[in-house]
């Protein structure tokens, strides 16, 4: 049997939560607790000597400023909380970064969770934030209704939404053009010659569902072409579900020619399903992925720029905290249509 060896304590009981405080780093520099303070905490009126062996002591020791007492004096944390939906979708990780490094340009920490596009984890999830104290929250929205948010705005917490508006409280936000966007890639379809294109988005409860959904209603619309029921199809987005809505759109007897993917998820799972059938099928996929550009056909998409929605958030957010804004604003950037093959193949026969 192997043998556990226990390395004997300077200190009895249990090893952890037995941080070094000023008072240990002030004993073992052989100086006063207000040297330490004035070491800490960046002031003046420290010989380099003191200094510099009061810094050896709180190396040696491990010491760590505790910034409780300065979160009370301040009455700011300089900590952010960030509630994404999934951090596994690979369009939150710019977002995420960037709103991280906007925080970290103001000396701020970023604290993120994940809802999993549950309303009421979403709520657990800010709420607990805001028990953390943050002195701010960016969202992006898995529910409808934010009026739990009211109390921590009223105290002071800054909030922006992301992606999604809020629901049932006027609040900043910052959004993609999904109708524009999706109206674009749809009439991209149409240029090259199809009529019968079909829809796989999201949950229709989903507001970038529900606008790509209409961007892609008025482009067949405006090129006075009838939409039929069977083109569409909205629900989640699990490569199961897709991959039977698009099986049943590419196996009617008059068959689409086209596919517009609402969202990255989608999109490669339209890509598998066509890679396994003979009849040549056009692809515009809202959102870029990674790869999109190496597959043959290259897959035609139309990109938001997740980074640019985090930063504008993010800067949005400190200008809130700073006190230099007073109405809330809706903020929508632009979409770009990339072309690379698949949104530019004719319709088959």
């Amino acid at each position: 049997m192997p043998k556990t060896t226990h390395r004997a304590d300077r200190h009895t009981g249990s090893r952890y939560g037995n941080r070094p405080t000023m008072k240990d780093v002030a004993a073992r520099a052989g100086v006063g607790l207000k040297t330490v303070s004035r070491v800490v905490n960046g002031e003046p009126g420290v010989t380099p000597d003191t200094e510099r062996r009061v810094q050896e002591a709180i190396d040696a020791l491990g010491f760590r400023r505790n910034d409780s007492a300065r979160v009370l004096r301040k009455g700011r944390t300089a900590s952010i909380g960030l509630v994404l939906e999934d951090l596994a979708d690979p369009f939150y990780g710019p977002l995420s970064r960037a709103v991280e490094e906007v925080a970290r340009s103001h000396g701020a920490l970023l604290i993120n969770g994940s809802s999993a596009e549950d309303p009421e984890r979403e709520r657990e999830l800010a709420l607990a934030l805001c028990a953390r104290r943050v002195d701010g929250l960016v969202v992006i929205p898995a529910g409808d209704d934010h009026r739990y948010l009211e109390p921590e705005i009223r105290a002071g917490v800054a909030t922006v939404f992301v992606d999604r508006p809020a629901g049932r409280i006027d609040a900043d936000v910052v959004l993609s053009d999904n109708f524009g966007g999706a109206r674009d890639g749809v009439a991209h379809l149409i240029a090259h010659g199809h009529r019968r294109i079909g829809f796989i988005g999201d949950m229709p409860r989903i507001h970038t569902a529900a606008e790509r959904l209409r961007g892609y209603r008025a482009a067949m619309e405006d090129a006075g072409i009838p939409v039929e029921d069977r083109w569409m199809s909205l629900g989640v987005t699990s490569p199961e579900r897709v991959r039977r809505a698009a099986q049943e759109m590419l196996s009617e007897p008059e068959p689409v020619t086209a596919v517009f993917a609402g969202n990255n998820r989608v999109t490669v799972t339209v890509v598998r399903v066509l890679a396994e059938r003979s009849r040549q099928v056009a692809l515009v996929g809202f959102d870029d992925f990674e790869l999109a550009d190496l597959l043959r056909p290259g897959v035609t998409v139309v990109a938001q720029d997740s980074a640019a929605l985090g930063r504008t958030a993010a800067e949005r957010l400190f200008r809130q905290l700073d006190g230099g804004l007073i109405a809330p604003e809706r903020i929508e950037l632009p979409t770009r249509l990339i072309t690379r093959g698949s949104g530019e193949l004719p319709p088959a026969g």
